[in-house]
């Protein structure tokens, strides 16, 4: 893994814990999946790489598959906190 990446994801791991409890909050126009922007609202310090490394069809948003498999990953805390 590029130290940029390693970075990233660290970054991630640390700052997203919020996420998990702001989720509905998060998704500010109640679309049931998540942008950058949406998330960079709660987290700020989450930048488009790290980002990207969990939308995994790149479609832009993160869906409940991705926030699920980031989850599992270790990417994102667990929705129960």
């Amino acid at each position: 893994m590029k130290p940029q990446k390693l970075a990233a994801v660290t970054a991630i791991t640390l700052a997203l814990p919020a996420l998990a409890v702001a989720q509905s909050a998060a998704d500010t126009n109640g679309d049931g999946v998540l942008t950058i922007e949406e998330v960079q609202a709660v987290m700020p310090d989450v930048d488009a790489e790290g980002f990207s490394a969990m939308d995994a069809n790149g479609d832009g948003a993160l869906d409940a598959d991705e926030i699920a498999v980031a989850q599992e990953a270790g990417l994102l805390p667990p929705t129960n906190g």
